[in-house]
């Protein structure tokens, strides 16, 4: 899948990844896809949330070696 951005938000707690994924969607195109690497176990449901909410459609999502990769197509 190709992002149009990587938000590296490893090592960061609640809120902070999706402080910091709002901030950085807003840096990319409608349709777009933003890639958010993660280490909180809490941004799996928090980010999903937020993705709904804000109208965005979470495409993928996907653990690495204790990393949570998260696809965001931007509405």
């Amino acid at each position: 899948m190709e992002a149009a951005k990587v938000l590296d938000a490893k090592g960061l707690a609640c809120p902070m990844p999706v402080v910091k994924t709002k901030k950085t969607i807003e840096e990319i195109d409608s349709g777009d896809i933003l890639e958010v690497h993660a280490t909180d176990k809490g941004a799996k449901s928090d980010l999903a949330a937020w993705t709904k909410s804000g109208g965005h459609e979470l495409v993928d999502e996907a653990e690495e070696e204790g990393v949570l990769k998260f696809w965001i197509k931007k509405a």
